[in-house]
């Protein structure tokens, strides 16, 4: 049996990320990955990442990337550090595992590409989201072909809070556009399966009592035609479902748990019809009864996946040098849409790097 070479991963920024999100879902992968170091200014956050793993702990960033024994660095700390601590992390010599957002801005985005390939080292971004399984089950059912050509596609997350933590101030790269955007936005993109042809945005703050938007809405088209019709709300009390499949053959709707199609029964063949430029009768065109097949699945896609993969398919792009799902130019593309919606606003981070 081939000996474990656990990845040695040095983690900064001990919070909501770092410690409630990435540190639980490493439990038992500790054959892939050996948490060697954390960071954290504040002393309370290193102590219990300490306690809890026994690893060495530091205040300062650099003093982390002064440790030799990190391997692979994750960057964990509020998105308007992201860009300075991943830059830090590739100079030093580390391959970089990077929260989403990967950035502020698309300029700083393909900052980081340049320098981890100068550098040669491996830069990753952490859209966990592409690991969903509702995400994955729709993309199936959409390439089984039962729908018929897709040619829309709603994806929607909203609620109403009157949020007021850093998420909500913008020098701190706060805003749902950042914090929502890079997952629904990397989805999208995929329902897209083109080159985005045009793109419409709008922003607005609705309950968040910062500075940064809470509620925006993104369409795009796609070259061949196809629209994804993307809201991210933070001030809406109602709201449709997180996902709305519409396509030529029938249609799906769907939450994180359940899938409702609606399709025409593909073992009948439609008859011909043929548009009549006569005057119309008591009825909007001749009644036509169609078969329709309606139900309603639990969300269980044929690949057997969860969020947490995520670490598995890193280990292997690292270990074995297998691909990433997530590409770093499709990390990219998602900043090119977020910097683009912003641009002109009241909501623009001010960051020109």
């Amino acid at each position: 049996m081939a000996k474990a070479n656990p990845i040695r991963l040095g983690i900064v920024g001990l919070g909501r990320a770092g410690w409630g999100m990435q540190y639980q879902e490493l439990r038992g992968r500790e054959k892939r990955f050996r948490v060697v170091a954390g960071c954290d200014p504040i002393r309370k956050l290193r102590d219990r990442l300490g306690a809890a793993c026994g690893c060495r702990t530091y205040a300062r960033t650099e003093e982390l990337l002064a440790d030799r024994d990190v391997e692979l660095v994750s960057v964990a700390t509020r998105s308007c550090d992201h860009f300075a601590h991943a830059k830090l992390a590739l100079q030093a010599g580390k391959h970089v595992f990077l929260e989403k957002p990967m950035t502020v801005t698309y300029a700083e985005a393909r900052q980081l590409k340049s320098l981890a390939a100068r550098k040669k080292r491996k830069l990753f971004v952490r859209h966990n989201c592409r690991y969903e399984p509702a995400f994955t089950h729709i993309r199936e059912i959409i390439a089984s072909g039962v729908l018929g050509e897709v040619y829309e596609v709603n994806l929607r997350r909203c609620g109403y809070a009157r949020r007021d933590d850093w998420q909500t101030l913008k020098r701190y790269g706060g805003g749902q556009l950042l914090n929502w955007g890079p997952h629904i936005i990397d989805h999208a993109l995929r329902f897209l399966e083109s080159p985005v042809r045009s793109l419409w945005g709008d922003l607005k703050r609705i309950a968040a009592v910062g500075d940064a938007e809470d509620h925006l809405k993104i369409v795009l088209r796609g070259r061949n035609g196809r629209v994804v019709d993307l809201e991210i709300s933070g001030g809406a009390a109602l709201s449709e479902p997180e996902y709305l499949v519409l396509a030529t053959r029938g249609a799906l709707s769907a939450d994180t748990r359940t899938i409702t199609l609606r399709y025409l029964d593909p073992r009948r063949k439609l008859p011909p019809r043929r548009a009549n430029p006569g005057a119309p009768g008591e009825t909007f065109g001749e009644p036509e009864k169609l078969s329709w097949i309606e139900k309603t699945i639990p969300v269980a896609p044929a690949e057997k996946i969860d969020m947490t993969m995520i670490w598995d398919d890193l280990y292997d792009a690292i270990r074995k040098r297998k691909r990433f799902r997530v590409s770093l130019d499709e990390s990219i593309e998602v900043m090119k849409i977020i910097s683009a919606v912003r641009k002109g606003t009241p909501f623009d981070q001010g960051r020109t790097v």
